[in-house]
C-alpha cells in the first residue's frame, strides 16, 4: 500500500517545539512506516522522518517570516496532486484547501479534520462531501451538516511521557497557548483562588491578551510564565505537576496536552466543554469543571485522582500504535 502523507507546513514535521498537527501526522506516518507501508511524506524540506520524504518549502512559514505562506502553501499542495498516480491514498492533514484538488485526480483522498478554526470554512468541506472521506478527531467535533467515515483519536508516544507516581513538584501547571480560547488568565485565577503556584508554559499566541491579562500577574513563586518547552522539558514539567489546569474558553475538538498530561500520571482538571467528556472520565483520571470555583474546589482534592488511572488511560486508548491501526483499518476499507 503506497500512502502520500501531506501535512500541513506552518512548522517542522515533526515540530521542535509548536505544531499539534504535524506533530500528529508525525506520529501517523511513522508508524505506517514501521507496519510495512510505503509512505511518503509531502512536508517542509527540514522534516524528520523514516518516510520518503518530498518537499518544496525549506521551512515552516511560521519559522521564517520572509515566506509567503499562499505561495509555498500552493506549491506544497499541488506537488503532492500532480503525482497522486504513484499511490493509493493521500492522507490530508492540510485542512480543507487540498480538498479542492481532490476532484482532479482518481487517488481516493482521506481528509482528517483538525477541527473547524470558523464557520465559514464549512462550505468547502460540504462542496466535497461526497467525493473524498472525512475522519473526525472527536464526537464532540463533528458537523451535522457532514458524512464521516470514522472518528479516530489522536494517539502519543508514551516512551516520550515518563510516568510519576509521585511528583516532586508543588505547582499546577498550564500547558498551551497563551491565548483567550484556551483560558490562560482562567487558570491564573483557579490557581490563586487555590492558594497554589502557577507554572505556565506555551507560545505567546495573542501578544495583546498577555500583556494585559497574563504579564500583570506574574511574579516570582506564585504565577511564572517560562516560553515554549522542549520535549526533554515538557515531559518534567508535566510528570511533576500537581494537576494540569486547561480551563477552555471554546468546544476544543481534541487536546494533545490532556493525552501528555495523563501519560505522566498527572490528571487534569479542564471545563467540560467540546471533546474533554471524551478524553477525561471525571473522579477518574481527573475532573471535569463547569465553573472556576468547581475548578478551586477540585485542585483542593486532587490526592483523590490515582495517577495510576491517569497512565492507564492513556495507554488502553491513546496510544500512537492504536491510532495507527485504526488508520490502517480505513485505508483497507477504502481500498475495497
Amino acid at each position: 500500500m503506497k500512502i502520500a502523507m501531506l501535512a500541513p507546513i506552518a512548522w517542522r514535521t515533526p515540530p521542535e517545539h509548536y505544531g499539534p498537527w504535524e506533530l500528529v501526522t508525525s506520529m501517523i506516518t511513522e508508524e505506517l512506516v514501521k507496519h510495512g507501508l510505503d509512505v511518503t511524506l509531502f512536508a517542509t524540506q527540514n522534516s524528520l522522518t523514516q518516510a520518503k520524504l518530498r518537499g518544496v518549502v525549506p521551512k515552516g512559514y511560521e519559522e521564517d517570516p520572509t515566506l509567503d505562506a499562499k505561495v509555498w502553501e500552493c506549491l506544497h499542495i499541488s506537488e503532492c496532486f500532480e503525482n497522486a498516480g504513484q499511490f493509493d491514498i493521500i492522507h490530508n492533514q492540510f485542512d480543507f484547501l487540498p480538498l479542492s484538488y481532490s476532484r482532479l485526480v482518481k487517488t481516493p483522498v482521506v481528509t482528517t479534520i483538525h477541527g473547524f478554526s470558523s464557520p465559514r470554512i464549512l462550505p468547502v468541506f460540504k462542496k466535497y462531501n461526497g467525493h473524498t472521506h472525512y475522519v473526525s478527531i472527536s464526537n464532540a467535533d463533528r458537523s451535522p451538516e457532514l458524512d464521516y467515515q470514522a472518528t479516530i483519536y489522536h494517539g502519543i508516544d508514551l516512551d516520550q511521557f515518563t510516568f510519576i507516581a509521585e511528583p516532586q513538584g508543588d505547582y499546577l501547571l498550564y500547558y498551551g497557548r497563551i491565548h483567550h480560547d484556551k483560558g490562560a488568565s482562567e487558570a491564573i485565577e483557579i490557581a490563586r483562588k487555590a492558594g497554589k503556584r502557577l507554572v505556565m508554559a506555551g507560545i505567546i499566541q495573542d501578544e495583546q491578551y498577555y500583556e494585559k491579562q497574563i504579564k500583570p500577574h506574574l511574579k516570582a513563586g506564585e504565577v511564572e510564565y517560562i516560553g515554549s518547552v522542549g520535549p526533554e522539558e515538557r515531559d518534567k514539567l508535566l510528570g511533576n505537576a500537581l494537576a494540569l489546569l486547561h480551563p477552555i474558553n471554546f468546544n476544543e475538538p481534541f487536546g494533545l496536552s490532556i493525552v501528555e498530561s495523563m501519560a505522566c500520571g498527572t490528571p487534569v482538571i479542564a471545563f467540560s466543554k467540546g471533546s474533554m467528556p471524551e478524553l477525561i472520565t471525571s473522579g477518574f483520571d481527573g475532573f471535569l469543571a463547569e465553573s472556576i470555583p468547581e475548578a478551586v474546589e477540585y485542585c483542593l482534592n486532587i490526592d483523590k485522582i490515582n495517577r495510576n488511572n491517569c497512565r492507564k488511560t492513556v495507554e488502553e486508548r491513546f496510544s500512537k500504535q492504536r491510532m495507527a491501526a485504526d488508520y490502517i483499518d480505513l485505508y483497507k476499507k477504502i481500498l475495497k
